[in-house]
């Protein structure tokens, strides 16, 4: 006997009260039934009309967009972007909120998770509930700040027009221009160009340097077009056969500067989207370890080398530092950053597999900058093993940090700071920077 076909909701509306803000870019609400609504383009304190962009009857839950506003917050402007808003661009998740409430409703994002997922309060943290701008970071009100030094562009295959994805959607949204990306970004043109035959286009405008790069990714089949731009600029391509991205024209790096050190960055690699955030990042992990001349230190999921470089350099000729970075090009970026320090060692492959293989049983310093999923019991259970003086914990998202941290609590270490940063203005994410110490003995 067939299931019983549940009835799709979408395009369904409903009239609510908009309640707190929850980890994602959306509010919470609920239906007069009782039925919980993620309700994008809202605000705390609102009664808003919803209609549904996700799910049906019975489901845990519905997606939807406020697509009229009955009764506004305080809190709430007129996007200034034009393509924001429901059914538009995905990329920003708060363009209709002063850039004061955004800070405040990510802090109460990271207070909500700290406490479901690790049992803490914001003082337990040693957190003073606020979200800091990045350093030096001190934009007029009401200018929407063009932060974003990597864009990528996807192509509509009808017009060959470049533009945004709209949320959790392959839709293309046609631009001509996006509003947070980096002058040097925006000069390049690519909302201007033709893009017929190509899947995707991603522009690096690189922070110190006047690099700038162009990823191209073509639809199986087709040429790529002849890149004409005003400016210097290396132009790469991602191989339809094995994934790799390839030189075309130009150098296939850029260089990142941060910490008062030029970072080669290969094409595709990782780096910092907000040009002052790297140097936000240091300060917070080096002001937190507080490195003295020969230590001992781990930089996990280094990259190519920001922390290990900074740690180095504080360490002194007795101090060592070890890296560890799973993707090959960040692992050659990373031993050419770091060619300078004889006593620097970068290790490839997966911090979960490699760490056990040195045979380190005690460090004085750790670093771990994890990818979005967090590090995980395992590999926390075993740095909390190691006896580090203080753990610096890099963090993108606060769902999984506020995990790890209760990891290392059963491990023995509490969290003595941690501060927030607005590294990605506009939009739902925020970076944190836990730093962790030993529980004494006897406390």
């Amino acid at each position: 006997m067939q299931a019983e076909e549940k009835k799709s909701l979408v395009g369904e509306e409903y009239e609510v009260e908009v309640g707190p803000v929850a980890h994602g870019g959306h509010c919470i609400a609920r239906t007069d039934a009782g039925q919980v609504l993620f309700v994008r383009h809202a605000l705390p304190g609102e009664r808003v009309v919803a209609r549904v962009t996700e799910g049906e009857e019975g489901a845990r839950f519905l997606r939807a967009d406020a697509v009229s506003v009955l009764s506004a917050s305080k809190d709430r402007i007129e996007a200034p972007c034009p393509y924001a808003g429901p059914g538009r661009c995905g990329g920003c998740d708060w363009q209709h909120a002063k850039p004061g409430a955004q800070r405040r409703l990510k802090g109460e994002v990271i207070a909500e998770q700290l406490r479901r997922l690790a049992g803490l309060t914001p003082e337990e943290a040693g957190w003073d509930g606020t979200v800091m701008p990045a350093e030096g970071d001190k934009l007029p009100a009401g200018e929407v700040p063009q932060w974003r030094t990597r864009v990528q562009y996807a192509v509509d295959a009808s017009s060959g027009r470049a533009g945004l994805r709209r949320h959790r959607s392959h839709e293309v949204e046609p631009i001509e221009h996006c509003m947070i990306a980096a002058p040097g970004v925006s000069e390049l043109g690519i909302e201007e160009r033709d893009w017929s035959g190509m899947a995707s286009v991603e522009a690096i405008a690189a922070t110190g340097s006047q690099d700038r790069m162009v990823i191209l990714e073509p639809r199986p089949g087709a040429r790529l077009p002849l890149v004409e731009l005003d400016k210097p600029v290396s132009v790469m391509r991602v191989e339809e056969k094995d994934g790799g991205i390839h030189r075309v024209h130009g150098r296939a790096s850029v260089r990142e500067r941060a910490d008062g050190r030029t970072h080669r960055v290969g094409s595709g690699g990782f780096w910092q989207v907000h040009p002052m955030a790297a140097d936000t990042l240091v300060k917070a992990v080096m002001q937190g370890l507080l490195p003295r001349k020969g230590d001992m230190a781990l930089d996990l999921y280094c990259g190519v080398g920001l922390f290990a470089g900074a740690l180095a350099d504080r360490l002194g000729e007795k101090g060592a530092v070890l890296g560890i970075e799973s993707g090959k090009r960040a692992v050659e970026d990373a031993r050419h950053n770091l060619a300078d320090f004889e006593r620097v060692r970068i290790e490839q492959g997966k911090v979960e597999t490699v760490l056990p293989r040195t045979g380190i049983t005690e460090v004085d310093l750790i670093v771990l900058d994890p990818p979005r999923a967090g590090a995980g019991k395992k590999t926390v259970e075993h740095l909390a093993s190691l006896g580090a003086r203080r753990i610096a914990y890099v963090a993108c998202d606060p769902a999984a940090l506020a995990r790890d941290l209760g990891y290392f609590r059963d491990g023995g270490y509490r969290v003595r700071t941690l501060r927030a940063f607005d590294l990605f203005p506009m939009t739902h994410h925020v970076e944190c920077v836990a730093i962790l110490e030993p529980v004494a003995k006897g406390s």
